[in-house]
């Protein structure tokens, strides 16, 4: 069995799928990444200014999808999920690159290019890395 516990949540002006833009920088509005309080020792470090990677649990996706029409468009032929960028798929865990522009307080960052809606469960936060340095 795999347990995944939130660590915190995002807030967003989008709150309908159909106004979320496909990627974060399609138009995506200034969002917060709202952290629990327990996890405050793990964000110490994270500045404005940097990219970081956070995982999201997409909460809202078809888990039974195993083939979509990419970025929704029914002339465009079918693709298995695991080659897109869907919502809908098994485990439906989103990544987003996004930049921290504000640091509230410890537990509150602003970022851009989310395109997470409103209330979506944060995973986890990873750094962004140079190509050099992912090797």
């Amino acid at each position: 069995m795999i347990n995944i516990t939130p660590i915190g949540h995002v807030s967003s002006p989008l709150v309908h799928p159909e106004h979320a833009p496909k990627q974060g920088n399609e138009g995506a509005p200034e969002a917060w990444l709202v952290f629990e309080p327990e996890i405050e020792a793990g964000l110490t470090d994270l500045q404005v200014g940097e990219e970081i990677l956070v995982l999201t649990w997409l909460d809202r996706g078809d888990r039974r999808t195993l083939r979509v029409h990419p970025r929704d468009d029914q002339n465009v032929p079918l693709r298995g999920v695991f080659s897109t960028r869907s919502e809908d798929r098994p485990n439906p865990v989103g990544i987003h690159r996004v930049r921290i522009v504000e640091r509230e307080s410890p537990l509150r960052f602003k970022v851009l290019d989310l395109e997470a809606l409103d209330g979506t469960p944060i995973i986890d936060v990873k750094p962004v890395l140079d190509r050099f340095q992912e090797r």
